[in-house]
């Protein structure tokens, strides 16, 4: 199985809802870093497992959705706790909906809020489809 990464850092802010979170409740920045993890058992025609220039436009992509912004304002967020994990699932998910490359059997969205803090999904996906 081959596996290839990319990262972005950025900034964004957000609030948690729905409990007491100290701090946390409190609107607040952090120095998130992005990264997608792809994974396939097949090499393409140029013996790479994915245009990583293709990639790299998702990821700057979708780090550029979420930079600067509130996440809690964002439409995708609303009715949701602005946690790192529902954050990995909501670009995990679109990350590998934009994914042009049928050989990509899974992707890995790890998001850090900070040097020591990270949560990760995994979409599988189905290769040749």
């Amino acid at each position: 199985m081959y596996k290839l990464a990319v990262q972005r850092d950025f900034v964004a802010q957000h609030f948690l809802i729905g409990g007491d979170w100290g701090p946390e409740n409190e609107w607040h920045s952090h120095h998130y870093r992005l990264e997608f993890q792809l994974e396939g058992a097949e090499l393409n025609e140029h013996g790479y497992l994915v245009d990583i220039v293709h990639v790299e436009e998702l990821l700057e992509g979708l780090a550029g959705r979420y930079r600067d912004k509130t996440l809690n304002d964002l439409p995708e967020f609303e009715g949701l706790n602005p946690s790192i994990e529902h954050f990995c699932r909501i670009v995990g998910n679109s990350f590998s909906d934009g994914l042009n490359a049928a050989n990509i059997s899974a992707v890995t969205a790890r998001i850090w809020e900070n040097e020591i803090a990270w949560a990760s999904y995994r979409v599988e996906r189905n290769p040749g489809n």
